[in-house]
């Protein structure tokens, strides 16, 4: 029987650039790294310069919403809707740079619900609920351990985690790349993903609670503080997948990616990798397939993460190699990045 990445080539192979992105027009020209599908064509896009996008239409048209009160300079790195109306959007930035704000009347009036009050703080991803109130928020070590923020009334309030184990290593940080660095499942688990000089590693609380989170070493690029994990996605209780590198060299391909089937305690590195530094990862239920992105293109795995081959566009199509190529965040099936990018999958030419 050819083997699991031999028939990823197949497939590949007979896939046209009708695979690749669909280029959409977002009219902004902001970076984006914030991007949330809600379904039934609804999604939600944030970044630089106090900018959020809506679409309720699947991306035909993206509006551009009222800028929340003194947001004007601020970046949005984290977005999470629950419906046309409803949104939470998180921006990134040392101390008050950091800041949350809520609309409920489909982004014509905001909310500023938080601030950091920490100086030296920095907030890196925040995750909401869609089917309850909970949601929690990621930021930079304070006093030697990660910031961990939990809501129960979908944003409103936050309080520090009662949880313990969040004790950070030298330098150590989470990376505000894709709003993916922290996973969220009431069901199982919750994780957070880090980088350094002193390598990667993942954090796990299995709602066991209040227990500890614990920490595991994971096979990625390390060294540096711009080298280590960057996103991490779950498509059940024990089979997740990570992706990093160095975003200082995005054509670098070792340590992009590792994957586990025990639930996080147990890593190994992916054989191929992605074919470069990688800012997100999803998993496409529907085919089975898992997504990266990156600055030099999208990879897609079909084995749970175990190996990954490069989704390259029909070089004849000038359109689907520049869809195929420089991108931030995902939330299938949108995708975004610089300069205000925003694409759109075609499911149907995935495998099922």
């Amino acid at each position: 029987m050819p083997s699991p990445h031999a028939i990823l080539g197949l497939i590949l192979a007979s896939m046209t650039a009708s695979a690749q992105w669909q280029l959409q027009n977002s009219n902004s020209t902001s970076d984006l790294r914030g991007i949330h599908s809600v379904g039934n064509g609804v999604a939600w896009a944030s970044g630089t310069n106090g900018t959020v996008l809506r679409t309720e239409d699947g991306g035909y048209v993206w509006q551009s919403c009222t800028v929340p009160p003194g947001a004007e300079h601020l970046d949005f790195r984290a977005i999470q809707a629950f419906n046309a109306n409803t949104a939470v959007v998180m921006s990134s930035g040392k101390g008050d740079l950091s800041r949350i704000y809520k609309t409920t009347d489909g982004c014509h009036t905001w909310a500023l619900l938080d601030t950091n009050p920490d100086p030296d703080g920095f907030w890196d991803a925040l995750v909401l609920n869609r089917t309850n109130r909970d949601g929690e928020l990621l930021g930079d070590p304070v006093h030697g351990s990660f910031v961990f923020l939990e809501t129960a009334d979908r944003g409103d309030h936050w309080g520090p985690t009662k949880s313990s184990g969040l004790e950070a290593l030298s330098e150590e940080g989470a990376f505000a790349a894709s709003n993916s660095s922290l996973f969220f499942n009431e069901e199982f688990a919750t994780a957070f993903v880090t980088g350094g000089p002193a390598g990667a590693r993942v954090f796990i609380d299995d709602r066991g609670g209040g227990k500890p989170f614990t920490s595991h070493a994971l096979p990625l690029a390390g060294g540096s503080a711009s080298t280590g994990a960057y996103s991490i996605e779950a498509r059940d209780a024990r089979s997740w997948v990570v992706v990093g590198g160095d975003y200082t060299e995005p054509d670098e391909s070792t340590g992009t990616a590792a994957w586990t089937r025990d639930g996080g305690r147990t890593w190994l590195a992916a054989k191929p990798t992605p074919h470069g530094y990688r800012s997100a990862v999803a998993y496409d239920k529907k085919s089975g397939v898992w997504i990266t992105v990156g600055p030099n293109g999208t990879d897609i795995s079909v084995d749970d993460g175990h190996s990954w081959l490069a989704l390259r566009p029909n070089p004849k199509h000038h359109e689907a190699l520049d869809a195929g190529r420089n991108w931030n965040a995902l939330s299938l099936p949108f995708v975004v990045g610089p300069k205000g990018r925003i694409g759109r999958l075609d499911e149907s030419s995935l495998p099922h």
